[in-house]
């Protein structure tokens, strides 16, 4: 945990110094987009080699639609509430 903290801390730091430098900021996008792709990939690898996700895999799916559809609808709920609450301006 110490090791991600501080990596998350000195991502920060560095980001601070070059956040006015238009073509690092891009060349970064890119590159965290891959990675993404790339860390799905190989979870999309781990599931499809573990026997005991594959063959739950009916009861799991039903409880990953539930948990994706309440996650969805409390962000819904929670950005509507700061949208009134922080961002919309007093109709007169």
């Amino acid at each position: 945990m110490i090791t991600v903290l501080l990596l998350m801390t000195a991502g920060t730091v560095l980001g601070w110094f070059i956040h006015k430098r238009k073509k690092i900021l891009k060349v970064s996008s890119e590159l965290t987009n891959w990675a993404i792709y790339l860390l799905l990939f190989l979870l999309g690898v781990s599931v499809g080699t573990n026997e005991k996700i594959l063959n739950n895999f009916s009861q799991i799916g039903w409880q990953a639609i539930s948990i994706t559809l309440f996650a969805v609808a409390g962000s819904i709920l929670t950005s509507w509430l700061t949208y009134i609450i922080f961002f919309k301006k007093n109709e007169g």
